[in-house]
């Protein structure tokens, strides 16, 4: 176990320049950094390429049923969140989290920022396992903002979308590194690019620029891919395609309601999982090697098991009672509305204030909170609770 600590990061993780013109430090929570929220502490528990053992996941069930609110949330980065917590519950969060082997370096909490094919190959878990075992024992890592990411693509696309940082796409026998946005790509060997990796982040940090994200100093990536010594190549055109629910490749894809689930609900993928599971940057589950005839079951618990539902595509911030910045229970507001629509379309995002935390990337439907009762669609639509779900499903059609 570990020896008692506050729940701060202070004596972990060193201090963050604030950019110039932010004037703020990078508040990212982790799970040793906890953010007070209104209904209580959140702790950000990183979970690299979103992969957790059965009995992993089962710790993080008790955490949050005996320390928080009793529920788990999927984030965008397919990592988990605890919320409810009581501001003095760091140090047991952090024992627990330590001794299920989720905490494997306290300097390194914030810094796992990974995603991955959730379907890749072998290629995509060799990388995951060398790149951050490279990445908690780089100690010039610890200097990375909670916000910078990694994206392992198995060859899809599909978390190449997800403007990372840095990217590695599988492409036959070799492998592109894409550089922040950049339209452009370097090709590497498979055995070279994790490690190529973790020295692009540490040659971004020597910059000492005080950025959180690449593209606010490299926007292009030619100055990281001069710095290593890397020829960048138009980037080929990939299908962004992400596995949709329902039986996949072999694998289970289950659906969580705007990210969340409550411990029964945890439980009950965990029950069906045979070794692993895998929480995906789209709030949803994969289940390797799982029986279909455990579809039902998980259907009955209030899970997404079938594709086609309005549901997909569609996410929420936290919305009140849980972020005082909320203008309205965003959340109670989306689920009334996908409940009476039909069909599906471009992805949907409900936002209870202007930040618009945790929307998607590419062409999203933009539902942003104006009053309790009240939104606009796109910036320009406005509509009652009453009117949304409608106005929404036609946005989703032609936006």
């Amino acid at each position: 176990m570990l020896a008692p600590m506050p729940p701060s990061a202070d004596a972990v993780e060193p201090a963050r320049a604030p950019v110039s013109g932010r004037g703020r430090d990078d508040a990212c929570p982790g799970a040793l950094r906890l953010h007070q929220a209104d209904d209580g502490a959140l702790a950000r528990v990183r979970v690299p390429g979103g992969v957790l053992a059965v009995d992993q996941l089962t710790a993080l069930v008790a955490a949050a049923e005996e320390l928080g609110d009793g529920a788990l949330e999927a984030t965008s980065r397919g990592n988990l969140q605890l919320r409810g917590l009581a501001a003095d519950a760091g140090t047991e969060l952090a024992n627990r989290l330590h001794a299920a082997g989720l905490l494997p370096s306290l300097a390194h909490d914030r810094v796992r920022n990974i995603v991955a094919s959730p379907l890749g190959g072998p290629e995509v878990r060799g990388w995951l396992r060398e790149l951050d075992e490279a990445l908690c024992a780089s100690e010039t890592a610890r200097g990375l903002s909670g916000r910078f990411l990694f994206a392992l693509d198995g060859g899809l696309g599909d978390v190449a979308a997800l403007d990372a940082d840095l990217t590695v796409i599988v492409t036959g026998d070799t492998a592109l590194l894409r550089i922040a946005r950049a339209e452009a790509a370097a090709e590497v060997g498979i055995a070279d690019a994790a490690r190529l990796m973790l020295r692009a982040a540490e040659e971004f940090l020597a910059l000492g620029s005080g950025a959180w994200r690449i593209r606010e100093a490299d926007p292009d990536g030619t100055l990281l891919a001069g710095r290593l010594g890397l020829t960048l190549r138009p980037l080929p055109a990939l299908s962004g395609r992400r596995p949709q629910v329902g039986p996949v490749e072999g694998a289970l894809v289950i659906g969580l309601p705007f990210g969340r689930g409550t411990a029964a609900q945890w439980r009950a993928l965990a029950h069906a999982a045979t070794d692993e599971l895998r929480v995906t940057p789209w709030r949803t589950v994969v289940l390797p090697d799982a029986d279909p005839a455990v579809l039902p079951a998980l259907a009955a618990h209030g899970l997404r098991t079938a594709p086609g539902s309005p549901w997909e595509g569609a996410t929420a911030c936290t919305g009140a009672p849980g972020c005082a910045k909320s203008l309205a229970d965003v959340r109670a507001d989306a689920a009334a509305a996908l409940d009476t629509a039909t069909g599906t379309g471009l992805p949907v995002h409900w936002s209870g204030c202007e930040r618009r935390c945790g929307h998607p990337t590419g062409a999203w439907v933009d539902v942003l909170a104006t009053g309790v009762h009240s939104y606009t669609i796109d910036s320009s639509t406005e509509v009652t609770t009453e009117q949304m779900a409608a106005a929404v499903a036609a946005a989703r059609r032609t936006t």
